[in-house]
C-alpha cells in the first residue's frame, strides 16, 4: 500500500519508513508538520496515513486535528495515529468518521505500548482494509468520563465490557473469545446496547461506531 507518515521526530520517522519498505509497502512522502501531510495527501492520494499526535508548532494537538479535517476531505483516506500522547478532546471526532459501508479505517495506537513491528503491521492493515485499532489505554482514558447518560447508566456490566472491546476494534467472535462466551451471547449483548442507546437499524450511519462515540462523549 502507499502511505504518508507524519512524524516530527525525525529518527521516528526514519524508522516507520524503513520497517514499512522493508515489508513492501511504498511510503510515498514521510514529513514533520501538520502543513506537509495535507499537501503529501493531496499530492500523492495515499491508502493510509501514520499521524502523530503532537506537531509544530505549539506542539499540542496538530497532528489530531489535521486527520479529522483530511478525513472531511479525503474520506476514503484511512488513518491511524500512532503517538505517545493521548488527546481525548479529538480522539472522537476522528472516530466519528468512520462510516459503514466501503469506509476507510481509523486507528490511534500508543507508540510505547506497541510490543513489536508485527503488532504495529497488524494494525496498520487492520485499518487500511476499513477496520479500526485503538490501544485499550486510549479506550480507557476516553471512557473515564463517559458515565453520565441515561442509556449509558442501563446497561449491565456485561454489555459494558462488550462495549469496550467494540471500542479496540474487536469482531463478534474476538469479543466472544475475549469474555469467553458464545458468539450468540455477543450477539445478544450488542443488540442489548443497541436498543439502549437507541441506535435502530440503519443504512447510513455505522450502529458500532456510534455505540462506541455515545460511551466515549457522554
Amino acid at each position: 500500500m502507499q502511505i504518508v507518515i507524519a512524524e516530527d521526530a525525525a529518527l521516528v520517522r526514519a524508522g516507520l519508513t524503513e520497517v514499512l519498505a522493508r515489508c513492501g509497502h511504498e511510503v510515498v512522502a514521510a514529513v514533520g508538520d501538520a502543513e506537509s501531510l495535507r499537501a503529501a495527501i493531496a499530492q500523492h492520494r495515499p491508502d493510509i496515513a501514520v499521524v502523530d499526535v503532537r506537531m509544530p508548532p505549539s506542539y499540542t494537538d496538530e497532528g489530531l486535528r489535521a486527520a479529522i479535517a483530511l478525513r472531511r476531505d479525503h474520506p476514503d483516506l484511512a488513518l491511524l495515529v500512532f503517538s505517545q500522547y493521548i488527546e481525548t478532546r479529538y480522539t472522537a471526532d476522528l472516530l466519528g468518521t468512520a462510516s459503514p459501508r466501503g469506509a476507510a479505517g481509523v486507528g490511534y495506537l500508543l507508540k510505547d505500548r506497541v510490543a513489536d513491528v508485527g503488532e504495529f503491521l497488524d494494525a496498520l492493515n487492520r485499518v487500511a482494509a476499513g477496520g479500526t485499532a485503538l490501544d485499550p489505554e486510549v479506550v480507557t482514558q476516553l471512557i473515564g468520563a463517559s458515565r453520565r447518560t441515561d442509556g449509558l447508566r442501563s446497561l449491565t456490566t456485561r454489555e459494558r465490557e462488550v462495549l469496550a472491546l467494540m471500542a479496540q476494534g474487536h469482531s463478534n467472535g474476538a469479543i466472544a473469545a475475549s469474555l469467553v462466551i458464545s458468539d450468540r451471547a455477543v450477539e445478544k449483548h450488542v443488540g442489548n446496547i443497541f436498543t439502549k442507546l437507541g441506535l435502530p437499524p440503519s443504512d447510513t450511519y455505522h450502529r458500532r461506531v456510534l455505540a462506541v462515540l455515545r460511551y466515549l462523549e457522554s
